[in-house]
């Protein structure tokens, strides 16, 4: 009899789910493995057929993202002094000179604003409102609960003209307090529900023992509560994160100068004789930095609280 474990899956099977796991890995990261080669190409490199591979690296994506280029004739461009940068010598190669500096960053430190402040406060209302879910008493809670969590299945399209004529009226439009309004109305019903979730794991019995301490509701919440949902809070930040981070069709119709993200900026990044891919990608490259960081700073949170309340003894 050959032995066999029902804990231990066989070598074979091991080997298999080893194959499947890598191969989904490279699909997946294959496209983000190119928008980050294309940020070092040439935009001849970059539109060229068969695609390039092998290519020697440029920063000009880089460069034409931070900076705005204008052509001057060949006169001109030689009675200048010669470049005192490197950047400034790659635009010169052009046949431009440096007009300026881009709007990029702008859009980025708005995407920095909106996206967090967001996050802070759906993480910090959807707290106090799941905390409330779980442990008192609230009259048709789970109509309310369902109401709360029937506005995330609202595509955005549904009500982005009465939003419009809303924020318009209010004067929120291309402002960031009306963006982080927005998106922390959208974020909060999956905040609530994430972090019921997690609260109601917690056993009440660690907040009646601080109670008879001495306590009072707001101290045992914050000392006894929120230390034990950390997993839970780290969790759910990031998925607000993501969506404020990312989210294009609010920030498209609601923002236009003062309060625009990078989202709708970089597709409009536009290149001598058309769409610079090279900077498009160098500015997609540089936009996925923050959430990456910010997750791979919470990943232990993150792997916890997906597992969270899985197994029970």
């Amino acid at each position: 009899m050959s032995s066999y474990s029902i804990t231990e899956p066989p070598a074979r099977h091991k080997w298999i789910a080893g194959v499947l796991v890598v191969t989904y890995a490279i699909i997946t990261l294959l496209p983000l493995v190119w928008i980050v080669a294309t940020g070092f190409k040439t935009p001849a490199d970059a539109i060229s057929y068969p695609p390039k591979v092998l290519f020697e690296p440029s920063l000009e994506g880089y460069v034409n993202l931070f900076t705005t280029r204008t052509r001057i004739g060949d006169e001109a461009l030689a009675a200048l002094p010669p470049p005192e940068t490197w950047y400034e010598e790659i635009v010169r190669d052009r046949g431009m000179v440096i007009a300026g500096p881009s709007r990029y960053g702008e859009r980025f430190l708005n995407s920095v604003i909106i996206g967090f402040g967001s996050t802070f406060l759906s993480v910090f209302l959807g707290t106090l409102a799941a905390y409330a879910f779980s442990r008192f008493r609230v009259p048709l809670a789970d109509d309310l609960l369902f109401f709360i969590l029937s506005t995330r299945m609202m595509p955005p399209i549904a009500v982005a003209i009465p939003i419009f004529l809303m924020f318009r009226q209010l004067g929120l439009s291309d402002t960031h307090l009306g963006m982080i309004l927005l998106y922390t109305a959208v974020n909060i019903s999956l905040a609530v529900w994430l972090l019921k979730g997690f609260i109601d794991e917690i056993p009440r019995e660690y907040e009646e023992a601080a109670l008879i301490d001495g306590y009072t509701r707001f101290q045992a919440f914050y000392k006894v509560v929120l230390p034990q949902a950390a997993t839970g809070i780290a969790s759910t930040a990031i998925f607000c994160l993501i969506f404020a981070w990312n989210e294009y069709a609010f920030a498209v119709l609601l923002t236009s100068g003062t309060a625009q993200t990078a989202p709708p900026f970089i597709p409009t990044i536009i290149g001598v004789g058309g769409q610079d891919w090279p900077a498009v990608a160098a500015g997609a490259t540089l936009f996925l930095l923050p959430v990456m960081i910010f997750t791979i700073f919470l990943r232990k949170h993150l792997l916890r609280g997906i597992t969270f309340g899985a197994v029970r003894k």
